[in-house]
């Protein structure tokens, strides 16, 4: 057991394997970094979009409420939060709705962790989405810890529990055909087809409402040639080192899972659909309401770092409409 600030004994990893095996067992096997019971989880080491301020809590809640119209405001209304870490937005969301929303809502989260101690007992903890959804399923930099395999040179790459990689069989099958469609051409390619699967899996979960995935992402002409697979631990981005000792991640080629229909916007442009702006407060507010001012400051700072170019703003969200009518239109 860990606690944070401390590195765990490395998760055996076969050896050499390829990519998705070890990420496999780095991230979610025995003592994985995203099941180690007494973690800190992944606020323990790195910052996402819901860490970064309760504003982000807010506009999911908007976008919850808006499905919750399109759904005629039906007794049950549920909200699924796939890859929820230690449910923080979702304890966010349930603190941002209107009460008269928050009592009609059936909150679930998605997570192969064990369910944290003091969660909200609204929160129901499931290890996969619900069947039957009606509502709002959102993934917030889920897709990107989904294992997947790498491939250079026509070939898959194998690692050992170091780090130390080494050229693999030849990619064949289904793996071949993804790269030829989405990642064509020489250089190093995350084969993302099974973020693709997985994404497919959770939508198919929902019955009436929107399914969104959240996450940084390319697209197929701006592929990075030489991949992205990386890994954090404390704070810091790290090599990635498949022993369950950091976290190991890659960006997700979003345009490959969407579905037909699917929208894809940057964050930047949704969150500013949803009341996110980092313009700041008129100066004259500092004299008639300082107080005000102060706190009008310091949320047009949050707001700004949600939908910074180059950073959180350039992040991609996925937007699948089911049954009800498409957002953003």
């Amino acid at each position: 057991m860990s606690t944070q600030g401390e590195v765990a004994d490395p998760v055996p990893v076969p050896v050499p394997a390829r990519w998705r095996t070890a990420m496999e067992a780095a991230l979610y096997g025995p003592d994985g970094f995203y099941v180690r019971p007494g973690g800190p989880g992944p606020a323990g080491h790195f910052r996402t979009s819901v860490h970064a301020s309760p504003l982000y809590a807010g506009a999911v809640a908007r976008l919850l409420q808006r499905v919750d119209a399109e759904l005629g405001h039906p007794q049950g209304l549920d909200l699924v939060d796939v890859g929820a870490g230690r449910g923080e937005l979702l304890t966010g969301v349930l603190g941002a709705l209107p009460a008269e929303v928050a009592a009609r809502v059936r909150a679930w989260a998605v997570e192969r962790a064990e369910r944290p101690d003091g969660l909200d007992p609204r929160i129901e903890w499931v290890a996969e989405p619900p069947a039957g959804t009606r509502g709002l399923l959102f993934a917030n930099e889920w897709l990107d810890n989904v294992p997947l395999d790498v491939a250079e040179g026509g070939h898959y790459v194998l690692v050992d529990r170091d780090g130390t990689e080494s050229r693999g069989p030849a990619v064949s099958g289904a793996d071949r055909a993804w790269l030829e469609r989405w990642w064509p051409g020489p250089g190093r390619a995350e084969i993302g087809r099974p973020r693709d699967e997985a994404w497919a899996v959770a939508v198919r979960s929902v019955e009436r409402g929107l399914a969104v995935a959240v996450d940084y992402a390319h697209v197929l002409d701006a592929r990075p040639p030489y991949g992205t697979l990386t890994g954090f631990r404390g704070g810091r981005e790290v090599a990635a080192v498949p022993d369950g000792t950091c976290d190991v991640t890659a960006h997700v080629a979003m345009d490959a899972c969407a579905g037909e229909g699917a929208v894809l916007v940057s964050q930047r442009e949704a969150l500013g659909l949803l009341g996110i702006s980092g313009a700041r407060p008129p100066l004259a507010m500092a004299s008639t309401d300082p107080a005000g001012y102060v706190r009008a400051l310091a949320s047009a700072g949050e707001a700004a770092e949600l939908t910074a170019r180059g950073g959180l703003g350039d992040f991609a969200w996925l937007i699948q409409s089911v049954g009800v009518a498409p957002w953003p239109v």
